[in-house]
């Protein structure tokens, strides 16, 4: 086994050719998650603009309400 080990030798360059691959891979890899991060990220902000224009127009926590607030009795002084 030593013999054989012995007589394979590496291709001058193999170590740079192989780290250029492997940076190229990194490179392609980190690419895609930040598309796919983008690309989910836009159609989670239109999903919701798109879920707060599909309310119908009376419904809201009361920023829209036009009616005045009911009157409160007085405090009683005794």
């Amino acid at each position: 086994m030593e013999a054989l080990a012995g007589q394979v030798h590496p291709a001058p360059g193999a170590y740079r050719a192989a780290r250029g691959e492997w940076h190229r891979r990194e490179r392609r890899r980190r690419l895609t998650l930040t598309l796919l991060v983008a690309v989910v990220f836009t159609l989670a902000v239109l999903a919701g603009l798109w879920v707060l224009n599909s309310a119908p127009a009376g419904s809201g926590a009361g920023f829209g309400d036009e009616r005045p607030p009911a009157p409160t009795a007085p405090p009683s002084g005794g």
